[in-house]
Order: structure tokens, then C-alpha cells, then sequence
């Protein structure tokens, strides 16, 4: 188990229950990974706790996940001593990393005998599934989602019922890993908690602008860590009255397969004249962003939330993302850095990818003329200042920074810098 800590409508999971054999389920806490990351960082956490429930519905089978804490290969090492393996079964990543540790993995496996088996399970339609005519892949939004569309619309949803077979979890009670054991401790943040339903997805287009509403469905984490069955979420969401909600996990799509095709733009940018720009990255300008002291309410407010709860709304998104790059001039590589660590929904693709559409760099991208005003974006997304007043309270007492550039200023340097870079 990776990305998929459900036992409903797991396809990887489902297969290996239907293969006849006994399945043991595991999950590897990879070192590769998780020791890049803070010791109180709440997504391991929220893993942790997503596995403890998982091993809890299994006890009526006699059965658990097993932890393992190290490299994969180490793991299977220990697995293989113990049992007889006959195949190796998951469900497909496709982030870069993944993509060479499988490819790593599989060869291992195989010299030993032991088949590996992937399968489809987090998207709805992956890699070259969704191309142009010419098999080429897609590099702006609004013709992938229509050819999306219309390919669902063909095909439709198919469901793998993996919890009716749950008679075929092998009957063994392997290792649990506490938090403290993983090296990690609590984060102190709530994990998580997600709204979905047909309210909230008719009245998204209406809505979704509105950070104060809070009418979001924070659905992005349990899609991240597999939670949620993304072809349970696509079948509610295209009942709905319009596509809004739909077209928000088509984008998803779109970054993920973006990310397949292009792999080097987790480090370059997408149009490469983009990588002339000559970055400021003023260290001290970067901190006031991260700590939500640039002297912009709006701006600040989402810096705040970000810090204090591991989520910010995604209009926010946006607004502090180009403000980092286009008021700052700061690299945008900075900014999904900091997210990456910060954001209870990290998804590399969609990550890189909004960071680079804010940079203007990335496909289907924002034009770099195109400069959000931070104090209009309040007029048209926080009216009342409801949003600002819950993370900002002090927005308006002598003690609140001044900004840390001033628009006009900001707006022409971006301008003259972007257009010197691009023209050169």
C-alpha cells in the first residue's frame, strides 16, 4: 500500500485478493523519503493513523499491515526471509522518484524470482490515455479536459470491489511502528477532515472564490494519500448540476500526466526562456513572506493558515504564489519548496505545476504581464475582511508591518525584469 490506504475500491488491492494467493498487506516507510522531512511533520501522521484504522478493520481476518522502516529493498529483504512470495502487487506512481524506485524494485524482484504487478488506481485516466490526435501529449487545460470528458463519457467508471474479499488477507499479525518509532512525533495539527457531498458540489462554482466561506471540500490530502476512491469521488461529482467541481480533478489529471511526460520540470521550467529571469531571491523578503509579515493582508493571511493548519484555500494559492514571484521576484522553485514541506495535500505534480502557471513559466500558464493587485484581490474575494480578520487580527494595529514593497514598484520591476529576460 502507497497511495492507497483504503480497503473500498482499491484496484491493486483487489487483484491481489482475487489472484488466489494469500495477501499480506504492507506499507514501507521509505528513508528515502521521510527523512528529508520534519519530525513533526503532520502527514506522516496522518499516514500513521490512516494504517492503524486500516489494521483495525482487518482484525476480523486475523490480520494487519505491516510497517516497514527503511529502503524498499531492505524491506523485502526481511519479507521475503519470512515468507514465501509469489508476487509483489500495488497500485502505479508516477512521480519521478517513484517511477526509478519501482523501476529499481521490479528488477530486484525479478532476480529472485518474485513477480511485480502494478495497477491503475489514483487517476481516472493516466499517462498517454489522454492525448492529442497525433498521440502527442496535451499542453493546455481546456482541449486535455475535453477530450477527458468526452473519453469518460465513452467509457464510464469501472469499480473494483475490493472489500467483498477481504477472506483472502493472510492470517498474520506482522509489525506495527509507533510515531516515535518512525523517528516523528505529533504535529499538533488536526488531521484533516473533508466535506463532500451534493451540496457543496452543486454550489462549488458559487463558492469555491470565497475563502471565509470555507465551502472547500479539503479532499485533496485524502486523494493524496488515497483515503478517498478518486473514481467513487468523479462518479458524485459528474451527477452534479455543472462540471466546476469535476474540472477542478480533471486539472489534476492534467498536472499528473504533465508530470509523466515531462519529468524535468519538478527542477526547470516548462518554457526554458523562463530559467534566464534573474531571480532576487532576497532571503530576508522570503522569510516575511513565509511567516506571513509582508505587510499584505491578504497575502499574509494565507502564509498564517498555511503555517498554523497544513491547508490554504487554492484562490490564496494563487495570489501568494504570484506575489512571491512577480512582487518579490523570488524563484519560484523557493515557493513550492516551501509548500512541499507545509502543505497537508502536497502533490508533486500539482504543486510544481501551480507554481509554475503563477511564474508564467509552466504550461497553459498565467501571462507574466498578468500581476494580481493584493489589495483588489480583497475587494473582489474578502469584502467584510472576514477571512483576514481570523488569521491577520492585528491587520490594522500600529504593530503590523508595512509592506514590503509597494505595487506600482513591485508591478514595473516584474514587468521590465520578465520582459529583459524573455527578449534577451
Amino acid at each position: 500500500m502507497r497511495r492507497d490506504l483504503r480497503l473500498e475500491d482499491n484496484c491493486g488491492l483487489y487483484h491481489a485478493l482475487k489472484s488466489g494467493n494469500k495477501v499480506l498487506p504492507l506499507f514501507i516507510f521509505d528513508t528515502a523519503i521521510i527523512d528529508k522531512l520534519p519530525k513533526k511533520d503532520a502527514r506522516i501522521e496522518m499516514i500513521h493513523a490512516a494504517l492503524g484504522k486500516l489494521s483495525d478493520a482487518m482484525k476480523g481476518n486475523r490480520c494487519n499491515v505491516g510497517m516497514y522502516l527503511g529502503t524498499p529493498t531492505a524491506a523485502f529483504e526481511s519479507i521475503t526471509q519470512q515468507y514465501p512470495i509469489e508476487k509483489v502487487v500495488t497500485n502505479h506512481d508516477y512521480e519521478p522518484y517513484a517511477r526509478e524506485r519501482d523501476a529499481a524494485m521490479e528488477k530486484w524482484l525479478a532476480e529472485k524470482g518474485i513477480g511485480f504487478e502494478t495497477h491503475k488506481d489514483q487517476v481516472i485516466f493516466e499517462k498517454a490515455e489522454v492525448t492529442k490526435d497525433d498521440g502527442l501529449p496535451y499542453k493546455v487545460y481546456t482541449p486535455y479536459s475535453r477530450r477527458w470528458l468526452k473519453k469518460f463519457e465513452e467509457e464510464g467508471l469501472t469499480f473494483y470491489p475490493s472489500e467483498n474479499h477481504l477472506d483472502q488477507l493472510a492470517p498474520v499479525m506482522q509489525q506495527q511502528l509507533s510515531l516515535n518509532e518512525l523517528g516523528f512525533s505529533p504535529s499538533g495539527q488536526a488531521l484533516p477532515e473533508y466535506t463532500f457531498n451534493g451540496s457543496l458540489i452543486d454550489a462549488y462554482e458559487e463558492t469555491r472564490n470565497f475563502p471565509a466561506l470555507d465551502k472547500t471540500s479539503r479532499t485533496g490530502s485524502h486523494l493524496r494519500f488515497g483515503t478517498l476512491s478518486v473514481r467513487r469521488m468523479v462518479e458524485k461529482a459528474a451527477q452534479a448540476k455543472n462540471n466546476t467541481f469535476l474540472k477542478e480533478l480533471i486539472w489534476r489529471e492534467f498536472f499528473m500526466q504533465i508530470l509523466w511526460h515531462f519529468p524535468h520540470t519538478t527542477t526547470q521550467s516548462f518554457k526554458p526562456q523562463y530559467d534566464r529571469i534573474p531571480w532576487r531571491n532576497n532571503e530576508d523578503e522570503f522569510e516575511r513572506w513565509c511567516t506571513g509579515t509582508t505587510g499584505y493582508p491578504f497575502v499574509d493571511a494565507g502564509m498564517r493558515e498555511l503555517n498554523a493548519t497544513g491547508f490554504m484555500h487554492n484562490r490564496v494559492r494563487m495570489l501568494v504564489g504570484s506575489f512571491l514571484c512577480k512582487h518579490l521576484l523570488i524563484d519560484w522553485r523557493w515557493g513550492e519548496a516551501y509548500f512541499a514541506q507545509k502543505l497537508f495535500d502536497y502533490e508533486q505534480s500539482s504543486n510544481v505545476g501551480n507554481w509554475q502557471w503563477v511564474a508564467g513559466c509552466g504550461v497553459d500558464a498565467a501571462p507574466y504581464f498578468r500581476i494580481f493587485n493584493p489589495t483588489d484581490q480583497i475587494k473582489k474575494f474578502d469584502k467584510q475582511h472576514q477571512y483576514i480578520q481570523k488569521w491577520v487580527p492585528d491587520y490594522q494595529e500600529l504593530t503590523y508591518p508595512q509592506p514590503v514593497v509597494e505595487h506600482k514598484f513591485a508591478r514595473e520591476r516584474c514587468l521590465t525584469t520578465y520582459k529583459t529576460a524573455l527578449n534577451a
